[in-house]
Parts: structure tokens; sequence; C-alpha cells
């Protein structure tokens, strides 16, 4: 009977335990209140959205799509014209001048800094004698020596002109003097003088040049 009564108990006591525990899963209490508040809207801009359909892309004769030049949708291919190459540091680079030389840039000292480009000399004085023309400065006598008369060719009166080539260098000095139309009584009294004359210095292109003048000797009898 003890036996009986505890088993009962113990039942009894479980259910009040479960109906508890249920009780207080099963619960629900008061939902809370929500404030009756008015939103604001002012000074908010509304905003709206639109798709921007994309052009379609123009065909080729085979059915591939091409790009056009310049579509900002499609990714450049080529370098603008605007962007130089860069020059990786350390490197040796070599740098053609006007004047058909190379300049080399090895180390780090000197990377970068550029030769100045020299200013080719100007070309040099012809050595060989040139006959005057328009294009010089003619020279101009600075110093004269008259021809002396031979006296066989006054006793045979001999009259006439000499014509000489002389060879005046870029001093203005004669160095030589040869005949190009000959008196023979003549001829050497007129290489004589001539020999001590004296000239400025003729300039082609401001550079003193040698050169071949043709002089004539007169003569006379009856000066």
């Amino acid at each position: 009977m003890r036996r009986s009564s505890t088993i009962v108990s113990i039942v009894v006591h479980t259910v009040v335990v479960a109906a508890a525990l249920l009780a207080q899963v099963l619960a629900v209490g008061p939902l809370p209140a929500v404030p009756n508040q008015r939103l604001d809207f002012a000074g908010l801009i509304p905003v709206r959205v639109v798709d921007i359909p994309l052009p379609a892309p123009q065909r080729s004769a085979g059915g591939a799509a091409a790009a056009e030049p310049g579509d900002p949708a499609i990714a450049p291919v080529d370098a603008p014209p605007s962007v130089v190459p860069e020059i990786a540091s350390g490197c040796r680079c070599v740098l053609p001048d006007t004047v058909g030389m190379e300049r080399g840039i090895g180390s780090w000292t000197d990377f970068g800094t550029v030769a100045p480009v020299l200013t080719p000399p100007p070309p040099p004085a012809p050595q060989t004698p040139i006959h005057l023309h328009s294009g010089m400065q003619a020279p101009r006598k600075i110093t004269h020596v008259d021809p002396v008369y031979p006296r066989a060719a006054q006793i045979a009166h001999v009259e006439g002109t000499v014509i000489l080539e002389a060879v005046i260098d870029v001093n203005g000095a004669v160095t030589s003097v040869r005949v190009l139309r000959s008196i023979t009584l003549l001829d050497q009294a007129a290489l004589d003088a001539v020999r001590g004359w004296k000239f400025t210095p003729t300039l082609l292109n401001g550079v003193a040049v040698p050169v071949a003048l043709t002089i004539t000797v007169r003569f006379s009898l009856t000066q």
C-alpha cells in the first residue's frame, strides 16, 4: 500500500512540474506599445531611377560585333599618342644626335643628362685658288708698284698691254704670277711690278680664301 502511494505521489509531482513549465513556455505577455510618431519628409529630394538602354553593338561583315573607335564601353587597345614610353632606371640608353654620333648613358650619376649638341664648324676654306666671282668680296689693292719701262723697249718704241694672272693668298700677298698675253720686251717688267703689289684678303662667306686675279699692265711711251 505504501508503495502504491509513493508511485502516485511521484506521478502527481511530475504532472505538477510539467504543467508549471508548460505554463511558463506558453505564457504570452503584453505586446510593446508602438509610439505614434509622424514621420517628417520635409527637405528630402525624391530620386527617380531611370534605366538607360545600352546601344546595340554593330555587326561586321562576318557577323561578329565590331567596336567603334572611341566607344567608352570598349577597353582601349592602342595607347594614345600622348603616352611616352617609360625608360627603366639603370638601363643603358643610346641617344643619336644631329651630327651622327652616339652618346651612352650607363651609370646612375649621368643618367638623364644630355650633352649639348655641338654646332659643326664651317667648312674649311679651299686651299687651291679660285677665280673671283660675284659672290665674293673682291680684294682691294693697298700697295702699288709701278712697272719700270725697259730701255730696250723704249729704243724699239714697243708699247702695249701685258695680261697676267696673279694668285693672292689669304693674307692678300701675291704668291705667283704668270703671263697670259705676252709682249716679249715688256713681260719681265710687268711681272716684277705685280709681285710687289699687296691686297686685302678676299672673303667668301666671311672666310678669307686664296684667289686668282687677271691683271693688265699697260706700257705707253706717250704718258
